[in-house]
């Protein structure tokens, strides 16, 4: 699977009226820990890839993001599997891997057709708005880009507003690790 993703800052308010707008439906909140490992073998940060365990509802889901595909955007390969939270963390510290770092928000989930938007309030960071599409290929990928930057239009966002820096990387930034 190939997440194509936008991640916008927006004021939660006014994106609500939007989304209002356009006919998104509202599907869930979630509240949301995610830790992330560094590995012993390899940097990545040199390498652009994430490794995450995320717990949500008492229930965990390891993550693996591979490097981003494009400049615009945070399009990349992701490969999840629900595990035992506490297992997986200790298999990952026998294995060498430290924990780099956590990221806690409270996501609100929207559908708008074949899109999800996510409104992201993270500690410490912030609100954010995220669009993403899931592309079967990696011909889909410049298709699937330009329908999220088209629905960005509505929150009077563009190429030009996209971050694609992690949550990671700006907490870890913001606290000068």
């Amino acid at each position: 699977m190939i997440e194509v993703e936008v991640k916008i800052r927006a004021d939660h308010e006014k994106a609500r009226s939007i989304l209002k707008k356009i006919g998104a439906v509202k599907v869930r909140v979630e509240n949301q820990s995610d830790t992330y490992f560094a590995a012993p073998h390899r940097d990545f940060a040199k390498t652009d890839e994430a490794l995450r365990i995320r717990s949500l509802d008492g229930q965990a889901v390891l993550t693996y993001k591979g490097p981003k595909l494009d400049g615009v955007s945070k399009t990349r390969e992701e490969l999840e599997t629900p595990v035992d939270e506490v297992t997986t963390t200790r298999v990952l510290h026998a294995l060498g891997f430290s924990e780099a770092g956590i990221v806690r928000k409270i996501r609100e989930v929207f559908r708008a057709g074949e899109i999800t938007v996510c409104l992201d309030a993270v500690e410490d960071l912030g609100e954010f708005l995220e669009v993403e599409i899931v592309a079967e290929n990696e011909k889909d990928l410049e298709i699937s880009r330009g329908k999220l930057f088209e629905l960005l239009k509505q929150f009077g966002a563009g190429e030009k507003d996209s971050i694609r820096i992690s949550y990671l990387e700006m907490v870890l930034e913001k606290n000068n690790i």
